[in-house]
């Protein structure tokens, strides 16, 4: 291989993330390193231990000058927590307070941790407007459906996360949250004008990058009057013409997990690579499903299409001198104070919201109603078991679940009915309606978004299910130390 080869195989093998199974990096993630792999990211099943993290991602930094990226929104979507629940409520409930110094702190309390695990890039803030109801992979992971709310506070996310010395990476762009299809499954469509585009999705973006956001993640969604049928992920229209463009973003722009199927099972992951580069990104996050030989083929490939002509070469150096630059931004002496450790349950319990009156329970009999994970949160506990020991907990799959024998069960006891968005699950309303018709009594914790409300005698909304919005939750329910709201509806701007 010639020094012209070799240099171009190292711009190429320079702009993927690649991710990996267990808890030490592989011979071959640390060799492509030494041999300018841009970075990797980082997965719940990487996790284990705060030292065993440190450890990873020390042996990570001395094979190279990776970008460490996972992501960590807090809330429901957690890589460092994964394990145990997040310490921080997420942008829903953020939003619904609607602080946006509480939103720097949590944010800046997040990017410590981040820093002090050797984690540089972290794959947040979502800046999606949320405004499809039953959108499947957003919901509580966007500060809102009102473009004004979300875009300040997508900029006091990204402050508290910069403060602290980790990047932002702004997703999903141009915006994710008016479908109802999971671009891990398939491509979502959002058919709307470029008018409507600039007025609701592109605006938190803007404001992200008017407040220096160090990059920017693109979403597998199709905007027909903007990208056709072709994903922004893989459309020069979306991203150089767009961000690049007419929002004068020149930043470094980060792709999706290409291994999701709206991706995959369209143009392939090699194939994929060489459009999404083409279009403008410069770092293109490969996810968990790719192995060695499958990251050899998209190398491979993309050096190919250098020398066909499909990818030039200056792209590639575009690429390196972006990714170049925000390595220069981690060691500017970015850094700030930390946050008290009680910065997130201060928060989650300023989110909750409760409807009617719970009074004191009784030997409660607590009934989980079990939903699916989706693939962006994964398999992360939830649920308010760790905080009510002197609660009976049972959680139930709801087609299964047979309400006479949780009424008996709950008969001359407090019933507690926790749900996470009901208004998705034709099958957990079924259950939670029937339990409340016979018993008007019922308590039903929403740890969604609090779209469908049962008639029961109190509705307590925690805007997510991370282990601080259960925590606040029942803290409310059993000493009613925290103020009781009557309003579900979070603060619109003025």
């Amino acid at each position: 291989m010639s020094q012209s080869d070799r240099g171009l195989r190292r711009l190429a093998a320079g702009t993927l993330l690649v991710a990996f199974d267990g808890t030490t990096a592989p011979g071959w993630v640390l060799n492509e390193l030494e041999h300018g792999l841009g970075g990797v990211t980082l997965f719940g099943f990487n996790i284990a231990t705060p030292e065993q993290v440190t450890g990873l991602t020390a042996a990570l930094r001395a094979a190279g000058d990776p970008f460490i990226s996972l992501d960590e929104e807090g809330g429901d979507v957690t890589r460092l927590a994964y394990h145990v629940g997040s310490p921080y409520p997420g942008n829903a409930a953020l939003g619904a307070v609607d602080d946006v110094e509480l939103t720097r702190r949590v944010y800046r309390a997040i990017g410590a941790e981040l820093i002090a695990a050797g984690v540089n890039l972290d794959m947040a803030p979502a800046a999606d407007v949320n405004t499809a109801e039953d959108n499947p992979v957003i919901g509580t992971r966007a500060f809102g459906d009102d473009a004004a709310l979300v875009a300040r506070h997508t900029v006091a996310a990204v402050q508290g996360l910069q403060s602290a010395g980790v990047a932002a990476c702004v997703k999903h762009f141009p915006g994710h949250g008016a479908t109802t299809v999971d671009s891990h499954l398939a491509v979502p469509v959002v058919d709307v004008t470029l008018d409507v585009l600039r007025a609701r999705e592109l605006v938190p973006f803007m404001a992200a990058i008017e407040a220096g956001a160090r990059s920017v993640m693109t979403a597998h969604v199709a905007v027909p009057v903007l990208t056709g049928d072709q994903p922004a992920t893989l459309s020069p229209a979306a991203i150089t013409g767009l961000l690049r463009g007419e929002l004068g973003y020149d930043g470094v722009v980060v792709s999706d997990a290409l291994d999701m199927q709206a991706i995959s099972d369209g143009v392939g992951l090699a194939k994929g690579a060489v459009q999404s580069l083409t279009a403008g990104a410069d770092l293109l996050c490969l996810g968990p499903k790719p192995g060695y030989d499958e990251i050899l083929g998209i190398i491979a490939e993309i050096v190919a299409a250098v020398g066909d002509g499909r990818l030039p070469a200056e792209r590639l150096e575009e690429a390196a001198a972006r990714a170049d630059r925000l390595r220069a931004w981690f060691g500017s002496g970015a850094g700030t104070q930390d946050e008290p450790a009680d910065v997130g349950l201060d928060a989650a319990r300023r989110a909750v919201r409760l409807h009617g009156s719970a009074g004191p329970l009784t030997d409660p009999l607590v009934v989980e109603v079990d939903t699916p994970p989706t693939i962006a949160v994964g398999d992360v506990p939830w649920g308010v078991a760790p905080w009510l020991p002197e609660g009976e907990v049972v959680r139930v799959a709801p087609a299964e679940a047979v309400a006479e024998r949780l009424l008996e069960r709950a008969r001359g006891r407090s019933l507690v009915v926790v749900v996470k968005d009901a208004h998705r699950y034709a099958d957990s309303r079924a259950l939670v309606s029937t339990l409340v018709a016979a018993r008007p009594d019922t308590i039903v914790v929403e740890m969604g978004l609090p779209i469908w409300r049962p008639g029961s005698a109190a509705y307590l909304a925690t805007y997510g299910a991370a282990r601080a919005n259960a925590r606040a939750a029942v803290e409310l329910l059993t000493d009613g130390r925290r103020p009781r709201v009557a309003s579900l509806e979070p603060k619109r701007s003025a």
